[in-house]
Protein backbone atom coordinates (compact mmCIF):
# COMPACT_ATOMS: atom_id res chain seq x y z
CA UNK A 1 0.00 0.00 0.00
CA UNK A 2 1.16 3.60 -0.99
CA UNK A 3 1.89 5.99 1.80
CA UNK A 4 -0.13 9.19 1.68
CA UNK A 5 0.64 12.44 0.64
CA UNK A 6 -1.23 15.76 2.80
CA UNK A 7 -1.54 18.48 0.48
CA UNK A 8 -2.53 21.90 2.79
CA UNK A 9 -3.03 24.70 1.16
CA UNK A 10 -2.67 28.10 3.30
CA UNK A 11 -3.68 31.59 3.56
CA UNK A 12 -1.86 34.25 5.15
CA UNK A 13 -3.11 37.38 6.50
CA UNK A 14 -6.48 36.66 7.71
CA UNK A 15 -7.48 39.67 9.75
CA UNK A 16 -5.27 41.75 8.17
CA UNK A 17 -8.73 43.37 5.81
CA UNK A 18 -12.80 42.78 5.66
CA UNK A 19 -12.07 41.75 2.12
CA UNK A 20 -8.88 39.58 2.79
CA UNK A 21 -11.00 37.59 5.40
CA UNK A 22 -14.11 37.77 2.65
CA UNK A 23 -11.59 36.04 0.06
CA UNK A 24 -10.18 33.20 2.69
CA UNK A 25 -13.50 31.76 3.51
CA UNK A 26 -14.88 32.42 -0.03
CA UNK A 27 -11.68 29.82 -0.67
CA UNK A 28 -12.09 27.50 1.98
CA UNK A 29 -15.72 26.71 1.48
CA UNK A 30 -15.87 26.99 -2.64
CA UNK A 31 -12.46 26.18 -3.51
CA UNK A 32 -9.58 24.11 -1.80
CA UNK A 33 -8.27 26.09 1.06
CA UNK A 34 -8.03 24.16 4.12
CA UNK A 35 -6.10 26.67 6.44
CA UNK A 36 -5.25 29.88 7.37
CA UNK A 37 -2.66 32.69 9.86
CA UNK A 38 -4.37 35.34 11.77
CA UNK A 39 -2.81 38.03 11.99
CA UNK A 40 -3.81 39.20 15.85
CA UNK A 41 -3.03 42.71 15.18
CA UNK A 42 -4.88 43.01 11.65
CA UNK A 43 -7.57 45.66 11.22
CA UNK A 44 -9.97 42.91 10.63
CA UNK A 45 -9.03 40.56 13.03
CA UNK A 46 -12.08 40.06 15.50
CA UNK A 47 -14.47 39.43 12.35
CA UNK A 48 -11.42 36.77 11.13
CA UNK A 49 -11.93 35.46 14.53
CA UNK A 50 -15.70 35.56 14.58
CA UNK A 51 -15.63 34.19 11.25
CA UNK A 52 -13.17 31.22 12.26
CA UNK A 53 -15.61 30.28 14.98
CA UNK A 54 -18.25 29.06 12.19
CA UNK A 55 -15.82 27.17 9.79
CA UNK A 56 -14.39 24.60 12.06
CA UNK A 57 -12.74 22.83 8.97
CA UNK A 58 -10.29 25.68 8.49
CA UNK A 59 -6.78 25.10 10.23
CA UNK A 60 -6.18 28.65 12.15
CA UNK A 61 -2.46 29.31 13.31
CA UNK A 62 -0.88 32.42 13.99
CA UNK A 63 0.66 35.01 11.30
CA UNK A 64 3.59 36.39 13.65
CA UNK A 65 3.65 40.21 12.38
CA UNK A 66 7.70 41.81 13.32
CA UNK A 67 7.33 43.76 10.68
CA UNK A 68 4.98 45.99 8.75
CA UNK A 69 2.44 46.06 10.48
CA UNK A 70 1.70 46.69 14.73
CA UNK A 71 2.31 45.28 17.82
CA UNK A 72 0.08 43.46 20.87
CA UNK A 73 2.21 45.41 23.31
CA UNK A 74 2.09 49.45 23.73
CA UNK A 75 5.56 51.12 22.47
CA UNK A 76 6.44 52.12 26.21
CA UNK A 77 7.26 48.33 26.71
CA UNK A 78 8.85 47.52 23.44
CA UNK A 79 10.66 51.04 22.16
CA UNK A 80 13.57 49.26 20.35
CA UNK A 81 11.09 47.30 18.27
CA UNK A 82 8.25 49.93 17.29
CA UNK A 83 7.72 53.76 16.66
CA UNK A 84 5.96 55.43 18.69
CA UNK A 85 2.56 54.43 16.70
CA UNK A 86 3.13 51.05 17.72
CA UNK A 87 4.54 50.48 14.16
CA UNK A 88 6.99 47.63 13.22
CA UNK A 89 9.67 48.97 10.35
CA UNK A 90 9.00 48.30 6.73
CA UNK A 91 11.67 47.59 5.65
CA UNK A 92 12.75 43.59 6.62
CA UNK A 93 16.31 43.69 5.40
CA UNK A 94 16.70 46.63 8.39
CA UNK A 95 14.39 44.37 10.65
CA UNK A 96 16.40 41.60 10.56
CA UNK A 97 19.94 43.26 11.08
CA UNK A 98 18.38 45.10 14.07
CA UNK A 99 16.95 41.81 15.78
CA UNK A 100 20.23 39.65 14.96
CA UNK A 101 22.96 42.55 16.56
CA UNK A 102 20.76 44.54 19.19
CA UNK A 103 20.20 42.25 22.21
CA UNK A 104 17.60 45.15 23.64
CA UNK A 105 15.66 44.53 20.76
CA UNK A 106 16.28 40.64 21.40
CA UNK A 107 14.32 41.12 24.79
CA UNK A 108 11.59 42.96 23.49
CA UNK A 109 11.11 40.24 20.62
CA UNK A 110 10.46 37.74 22.96
CA UNK A 111 7.60 39.88 25.25
CA UNK A 112 6.04 40.76 21.70
CA UNK A 113 5.66 36.77 20.90
CA UNK A 114 4.62 35.56 24.17
CA UNK A 115 2.01 38.72 23.61
CA UNK A 116 0.75 37.47 20.15
CA UNK A 117 0.78 33.97 21.09
CA UNK A 118 -1.57 35.50 24.37
CA UNK A 119 -3.80 37.15 22.09
CA UNK A 120 -3.83 34.16 20.16
CA UNK A 121 -5.10 31.81 22.42
CA UNK A 122 -7.72 34.31 23.97
CA UNK A 123 -9.63 34.29 20.83
CA UNK A 124 -10.73 30.89 21.50
CA UNK A 125 -9.11 29.42 18.68
CA UNK A 126 -7.16 26.61 18.60
CA UNK A 127 -3.44 27.15 17.65
CA UNK A 128 -2.53 24.76 14.29
CA UNK A 129 0.57 26.25 13.04
CA UNK A 130 3.12 29.23 13.54
CA UNK A 131 4.52 31.29 10.87
CA UNK A 132 4.98 34.57 9.96
CA UNK A 133 4.59 38.05 7.81
CA UNK A 134 7.24 38.05 5.02
CA UNK A 135 8.37 35.03 6.58
CA UNK A 136 10.90 36.65 9.32
CA UNK A 137 9.74 34.25 11.82
CA UNK A 138 12.55 31.74 10.21
CA UNK A 139 15.06 34.40 11.46
CA UNK A 140 16.96 32.45 13.97
CA UNK A 141 16.41 34.50 16.96
CA UNK A 142 13.07 34.51 16.25
CA UNK A 143 12.99 30.99 15.76
CA UNK A 144 14.78 29.92 18.64
CA UNK A 145 12.33 32.15 20.99
CA UNK A 146 8.86 30.03 19.28
CA UNK A 147 10.99 27.14 20.80
CA UNK A 148 11.14 28.33 23.91
CA UNK A 149 7.47 29.28 24.13
CA UNK A 150 6.39 25.99 22.26
CA UNK A 151 5.82 23.58 25.39
CA UNK A 152 3.97 26.19 27.03
CA UNK A 153 1.46 27.47 23.62
CA UNK A 154 1.12 24.10 22.27
CA UNK A 155 2.93 24.75 18.88
CA UNK A 156 3.22 22.04 17.12
CA UNK A 157 3.78 22.89 13.62
CA UNK A 158 6.03 25.95 12.11
CA UNK A 159 6.37 26.98 8.79
CA UNK A 160 9.77 26.16 7.02
CA UNK A 161 9.74 27.34 3.18
CA UNK A 162 11.36 24.63 1.65
CA UNK A 163 10.82 24.92 -2.46
CA UNK A 164 13.20 23.49 -5.69
CA UNK A 165 14.14 26.38 -7.96
CA UNK A 166 14.38 24.33 -11.07
CA UNK A 167 10.26 23.51 -10.57
CA UNK A 168 9.43 27.10 -9.91
CA UNK A 169 11.60 27.89 -13.40
CA UNK A 170 9.91 25.17 -15.26
CA UNK A 171 6.52 27.10 -14.73
CA UNK A 172 7.47 30.63 -14.60
CA UNK A 173 11.00 32.35 -15.82
CA UNK A 174 9.85 35.97 -14.13
CA UNK A 175 11.86 37.30 -11.71
CA UNK A 176 15.14 35.16 -11.85
CA UNK A 177 17.81 37.15 -9.82
CA UNK A 178 15.80 37.37 -7.06
CA UNK A 179 14.14 33.71 -6.81
CA UNK A 180 17.99 32.51 -7.09
CA UNK A 181 18.66 35.12 -4.19
CA UNK A 182 15.47 34.20 -2.26
CA UNK A 183 16.38 30.37 -2.99
CA UNK A 184 20.24 30.54 -1.28
CA UNK A 185 18.74 32.50 2.03
CA UNK A 186 16.13 30.76 2.79
CA UNK A 187 18.07 27.61 2.11
CA UNK A 188 20.14 28.41 4.33
CA UNK A 189 17.86 29.37 7.05
CA UNK A 190 15.63 25.89 5.81
CA UNK A 191 18.81 24.14 7.29
CA UNK A 192 19.19 25.92 10.36
CA UNK A 193 15.55 25.66 11.28
CA UNK A 194 15.39 21.92 10.47
CA UNK A 195 17.91 21.27 13.22
CA UNK A 196 16.23 23.29 15.75
CA UNK A 197 12.68 22.03 15.29
CA UNK A 198 14.15 18.52 14.92
CA UNK A 199 15.65 18.91 18.34
CA UNK A 200 12.71 20.66 20.08
CA UNK A 201 10.31 17.46 18.71
CA UNK A 202 8.56 20.65 16.64
CA UNK A 203 7.46 19.46 12.97
CA UNK A 204 7.85 21.39 9.58
CA UNK A 205 6.57 20.25 6.48
CA UNK A 206 8.47 18.31 3.99
CA UNK A 207 8.19 21.01 1.28
CA UNK A 208 6.83 24.41 1.47
CA UNK A 209 5.46 26.22 -1.93
CA UNK A 210 4.69 30.05 -2.63
CA UNK A 211 7.93 32.32 -1.56
CA UNK A 212 9.25 31.70 -5.32
CA UNK A 213 6.27 32.79 -6.47
CA UNK A 214 5.34 35.53 -3.79
CA UNK A 215 2.19 37.71 -5.41
CA UNK A 216 1.08 35.60 -8.19
CA UNK A 217 0.50 32.25 -7.19
CA UNK A 218 -1.86 32.12 -10.23
CA UNK A 219 -4.14 28.87 -11.67
CA UNK A 220 -1.26 28.14 -14.25
CA UNK A 221 1.58 28.02 -11.81
CA UNK A 222 -0.54 25.38 -9.33
CA UNK A 223 -1.48 23.57 -12.47
CA UNK A 224 2.19 23.34 -13.25
CA UNK A 225 3.60 22.71 -9.43
CA UNK A 226 1.23 20.16 -8.40
CA UNK A 227 2.35 17.36 -10.85
CA UNK A 228 6.33 18.02 -9.79
CA UNK A 229 5.38 17.69 -6.20
CA UNK A 230 7.04 15.33 -4.32
CA UNK A 231 6.74 14.93 -0.62
CA UNK A 232 4.63 13.48 2.04
CA UNK A 233 3.18 16.39 3.76
CA UNK A 234 2.92 19.57 1.56
CA UNK A 235 1.71 22.97 2.33
CA UNK A 236 1.10 25.76 -0.51
CA UNK A 237 0.36 29.17 0.82
CA UNK A 238 -1.37 32.21 -0.93
CA UNK A 239 -2.63 35.82 -0.21
CA UNK A 240 -6.21 36.16 -1.48
CA UNK A 241 -8.27 39.20 -1.72
CA UNK A 242 -11.40 40.00 -3.35
CA UNK A 243 -9.33 43.41 -3.94
CA UNK A 244 -6.40 44.14 -5.48
CA UNK A 245 -4.36 46.84 -3.44
CA UNK A 246 -0.99 48.52 -3.59
CA UNK A 247 0.02 45.64 -0.64
CA UNK A 248 -1.44 42.53 -2.03
CA UNK A 249 -1.51 43.57 -6.25
CA UNK A 250 -2.00 39.88 -6.96
CA UNK A 251 -4.71 38.85 -4.33
CA UNK A 252 -7.69 38.57 -6.82
CA UNK A 253 -5.89 36.72 -8.76
CA UNK A 254 -4.86 34.09 -6.20
CA UNK A 255 -8.53 33.67 -5.08
CA UNK A 256 -9.14 33.10 -8.49
CA UNK A 257 -6.49 30.18 -8.97
CA UNK A 258 -7.64 28.66 -5.69
CA UNK A 259 -11.27 28.57 -6.87
CA UNK A 260 -10.14 27.07 -10.06
CA UNK A 261 -11.90 23.68 -11.39
CA UNK A 262 -8.80 22.77 -13.08
CA UNK A 263 -7.14 23.37 -10.18
CA UNK A 264 -9.43 21.21 -7.92
CA UNK A 265 -9.61 18.23 -11.07
CA UNK A 266 -5.73 18.64 -11.28
CA UNK A 267 -5.63 17.41 -7.22
CA UNK A 268 -8.65 15.12 -8.00
CA UNK A 269 -6.01 13.21 -10.58
CA UNK A 270 -3.10 13.29 -7.82
CA UNK A 271 -2.20 11.36 -4.58
CA UNK A 272 -2.89 14.16 -2.58
CA UNK A 273 -5.34 14.42 0.31
CA UNK A 274 -6.30 18.21 1.36
CA UNK A 275 -6.28 18.49 4.84
CA UNK A 276 -5.17 21.08 7.75
CA UNK A 277 -2.59 20.79 9.89
CA UNK A 278 -4.97 19.76 12.87
CA UNK A 279 -5.98 16.90 10.92
CA UNK A 280 -2.55 15.36 10.18
CA UNK A 281 -2.28 11.83 11.32
CA UNK A 282 0.34 11.05 13.85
Amino acid sequence: MNKPYFLIINADDFGFSDSVNTAIVQAHTQGILTSTSLMVTGNAADNAISLAKNYPNLGVGLHLVLVCGKSVLPPTKIPHLVDFQGNFSDDPTQAGLHYQFNQNAQQELRLEIRAQLERFRDSGLQLSHVDGHLHLHVHPVILNILTELAPEFNIKYIRLPSEELSKNLKIDKSNLVNKMLWFLVFGQLRRYGEKLLTNHNINFANRVYGLLQTGNINENYLLGLIPQINAELVEIYAHPDTENTNINPGGTTELAALLSEKVKEKLTASDFQLINYHQIPH
